[in-house]
């Protein structure tokens, strides 16, 4: 089994989705200081910042930006031998009234959306909530579906999404990791033939 990484977004490329997603935010959203944006941890909650920053440089609207950890929402939290290290979540704003845009890097299966929307509940009750996400991979094993999609990548469920932030990795990537058999450029060896004995028959 080998794998095969292909790069999908550089960094001018991921700025370009970054502020693709940005527009469309605020397209569907007439009144930006109805927003509050919330994100996933790790790399949701700098996409986030991000986007807080452009609307702030495109309408001059300082839009609110939580930050949230959803390891203990998971559903399968108690079924994981190795218990989650739980970092902090960080939301200072009322949702009441406001249109949270929840920020995550990766949608795939959709579990970890339902976790964050359950925490969501627990802080308050927004307008709407609506999903916005950096690379759409597929598979989705709930009904979750993102309003706003900066790449849409398809996947085998084997693969892998690497997203590589400035923050956190020093550069501005998304790559596709491939698994799966993709030959070699080594020849087999021959089959060694067995050596016949003086008994055996010719």
């Amino acid at each position: 089994m080998t794998t095969k990484s292909e790069l999908i977004l550089d960094e001018k490329k991921m700025n370009r989705a970054i502020t693709r997603l940005t527009h469309e935010i605020l397209e569907h959203n007439t009144d930006p200081s109805s927003l509050g944006i919330i994100g996933i941890l790790t790399r949701g909650a700098h996409l986030a910042k991000r986007v807080a920053a452009l609307i702030e440089e495109l309408e001059g609207v300082k839009v609110p930006v939580g930050l949230m950890d959803i390891s203990l929402y998971r559903d399968d939290v108690h079924s994981k031998l190795d218990q989650p290290i739980v970092q902090q979540t960080d939301i200072l704003f009322e949702l009441a009234n406001r249109n949270v845009i929840l920020f995550d890097d990766v949608l795939f299966t959709g579990r970890t959306i339902r976790a964050a929307l359950s925490q969501i509940v627990d802080f308050g009750r927004p307008k709407t909530v609506q999903l916005a996400v950096l690379v759409d991979r597929g598979h989705r094993e709930l009904p979750i579906k993102a309003d706003f999609v900066g790449v849409n990548i398809p996947t085998a469920k084997t693969d892998k999404i690497e997203v590589h932030l400035s923050e956190i990795d020093g550069d501005d990537t998304v790559s596709h990791v491939k698994s799966g058999s993709f030959g070699s450029d080594k020849k087999p060896s021959p089959k060694a033939k067995p050596s016949k004995s003086k008994g055996d028959k010719k």
